[in-house]
């Protein structure tokens, strides 16, 4: 941003140290491009609609890159409405602008020149072999596949729904329900591969057969994987006393050595689970979508890149990508592993071989991504980053104002209408 774009922001607040801030009444932020989506040199401005909060106290903070603070300032609120933020910029980047009255919260985000937003690093010399090794090894050990009918209520006649334990070379069996059509001609039906978000005992983090289900009944061979190769369908205590022991901070687990680093086994489950599929006689031979969110939708791009038959993905506010973006100038996503106490020479040394940036370099498939520009666990930046290296056609869906998890409530239409429906849309229509 320019400093004179600064001064200009700076000359429209009058800072009050007695300024007395009382309880907020809401307040609405809107942006110049309502899409959050600018141009290299191109004018943002941020304005907030204040409503009744006349003689409150607004704090302000705008942030680039989800790592350098531009503004952080205070002001009495005077008007109905007030100009935030005016600046412009010449080089890619990502713009978060913050308002706080009392206790309410609001943020708006916005992105410039995302198409050519760059990770922080490459792979490394030997990435292609170490996957190819992966792979050969994989496919080297026969198949030790336990499975169990699942006969609960709601699974509709015509249907079959297994729980499925397939043996793997990393240190857990991939664990999932798997759903189908009971009779479908071969070669005739989609794969639907669903992948979890991060954590172990959340109900977000569990295989369950209605997941499955809901698929099968749209004619896919549907499997839903659970991350960490847990078993399915036990008691809540089991889970509870996986991740306050065993899967305790996982994501940090052999950051230091590649062949030890958790998300390997995690990579291993999602190829082998792949392989499975492909081996059912009522593959397609041609259709193979992954459908996640955060870690999920980490998991999503790096199927994509691990297996060239995956032939689309919806990957929603996705994590694991461009985890060596601080060495340059922004944020990486989650887990964000350079933010550990771990050595960080090690950890360099590891990160690299799992980098949704560096997987998707060998993709092709089709890329349904949904970005949330205020997302601050898995910044804009470092999913643009990841998504601009694959190969394939890129449906990307930015949201101005949604965090990680859900948008502001005043926009929850909103979403559910320009974002939710399309998902749904697109998804449908690939099963078809």
């Amino acid at each position: 941003m320019t400093k004179k774009a600064l001064s200009i922001i700076l000359s429209l607040f009058v800072l009050s140290a007695s300024s007395i801030p009382v309880t907020g009444k809401g307040i609405i932020l809107k942006q110049s491009n309502s899409s959050g989506i600018y141009r290299k040199g191109q004018k943002i401005s941020v304005r907030a609609f204040t409503g009744e909060n006349k003689g409150d106290s607004i704090f302000v903070r705008v942030l680039k890159n989800n790592l350098t603070e531009l503004l952080k300032i205070s002001a009495r609120i005077e008007t109905d409405s007030l100009l935030l933020f005016q600046g412009s910029f010449d080089e890619p980047c990502s713009v978060i602008v913050e308002a706080h009255v009392s206790e309410d919260f609001s943020s708006l985000g916005c992105v410039v020149s995302p198409g050519h937003l760059k990770p922080g690093g490459e792979p490394p010399a030997d990435f292609a072999e170490y996957w190819e090794k992966e792979r050969s090894n994989l496919l080297a050990l026969p198949y030790d596949i336990k499975r169990a009918a699942v006969k609960d209520s709601f699974i509709d006649t015509g249907y079959s729904c297994e729980n499925i334990e397939i043996n793997c070379t990393g240190p857990r069996p991939a664990r999932g329900y798997f759903a189908k059509p009971a009779i479908a001609a071969p070669k005739s039906l989609p794969i639907v591969l669903l992948v979890h978000a991060a954590g172990v005992k959340g109900s977000w983090c569990r295989s369950e057969p209605g997941n499955a289900l809901k698929y099968a009944k749209m004619g896919a061979l549907c499997f839903d994987l659970n991350a960490h190769g847990m078993l399915n369908g036990q008691p809540d205590s089991y889970y509870e006393d996986l991740e306050s022991g065993e899967l305790k901070l996982y994501f940090l687990q052999g950051l230091t050595n590649r062949d030890d680093f958790y998300f390997r086994g995690m990579y291993l489950r999602l190829m082998r689970t792949i392989d499975f599929l492909t081996k059912q006689p009522e593959w397609d031979g041609k259709r193979i979508l992954v459908i996640g969110e955060s870690q999920g939708g980490g998991q999503a791009l790096a199927a994509a890149g691990l297996d060239k038959r995956v032939s689309a993905v919806v990957a929603i506010v996705p994590a694991m990508c461009d985890w060596l973006g601080p060495l340059t100038d922004h944020e990486g996503g989650w887990p964000q592993p350079l933010k550990s106490d771990l050595p960080r020479e090690e950890v360099l040394q590891t990160i690299p071989y799992f980098d949704a940036a560096n997987i998707l370099k060998r993709s092709k498939a089709t890329l349904f991504v949904e970005i949330g520009l205020i997302d601050i666990t898995c910044p804009p930046v470092s999913v643009y980053a990841a998504v601009n290296r694959a190969k394939g056609k890129k449906l990307i869906y930015a949201v101005p104002y949604r965090a990680h998890h859900q948008p502001q409530n005043y926009m929850e239409k909103t979403w559910q209408e320009t974002v939710y429906k399309p998902r749904e849309t697109f998804i449908r229509e690939y099963l078809k």
